[in-house]
């Protein structure tokens, strides 16, 4: 088989999606990350697929010392280079299913980990939790369906894909179900739903998404 015909792997895969797109997103914090941890006092924090940055530059820049992790160099290179003097951010590029948290955290999020090559989500979700220290955060945001103004030939391949995206609920179950290093009497859930966000469609008009939302605090 050549390289052409070769199935990229997953890191191969991210790569070459930021090196052939250069920046391929906003800068800016999620509003799920800026709403439901605004306010909180800073601490040390981890950002699993991070992207090019914008949630872990935001923490930064309210005091958190942050751990920033991400399978493709070149999304990490972005935030590097956006990264102001100050700015307490350490950029860690490794595939998250088989990297494991050296330490615990303050704060530990995973905001739209999805992926369209293989990714073992429910594993690295349960060895976040295991990485949030005691009186710790836990925030886990993800898509809730396919935008509404994907157009009709793009969401018959976006829908079968929709329909794998895990509500709150099934995430909790994701976590504590059937696993022994986990409990969920051990946590106490402050967020669980699907909350809206305001965003801008690809014609410019007015928008709004759906986000699923978990926000758990270790006891």
């Amino acid at each position: 088989m050549s390289t052409a015909d070769r199935t990229p792997t997953a890191a191969e895969y991210w790569e070459n999606r930021y090196l052939e797109g250069g920046k391929t997103w906003s800068g800016n914090v999620n509003a799920a990350l800026q709403r439901e941890v605004g306010g909180v006092a800073p601490g040390t924090a981890l950002d699993l697929g991070s992207g090019e940055g914008g949630d872990a530059l935001w923490l930064a820049r309210n005091g958190w010392s942050v751990t920033a992790v991400d399978i493709a160099p070149a999304a990490l290179a972005i935030g590097a280079a956006a990264q102001q003097p100050g700015d307490d951010i350490t950029w860690v590029a490794a595939d998250l299913g088989a990297w494991h948290p050296p330490t615990t955290y303050d704060l530990v999020t995973a905001c739209f980990l999805h992926s369209s090559v293989e990714l073992p989500r429910d594993e690295i979700l349960r060895r976040a939790a295991e990485a949030v220290a005691p009186g710790g955060l836990l925030l886990i945001v993800g898509h809730s369906g396919v935008p509404h103004w994907v157009d009709a030939d793009a969401a018959n391949h976006h829908h079968a894909a929709a329909e794998e995206l895990p509500t709150p609920d099934e995430v909790l179950a994701v976590l504590f179900d059937d696993n022994p290093r986990l409990a969920l009497s051990d946590w106490t859930v402050l967020t669980n739903g699907l909350i809206e966000r305001p965003t801008v469609a690809t014609d410019g008009s007015a928008a709004t998404m759906v986000d699923g939302v978990l926000k758990l605090r270790r006891n």
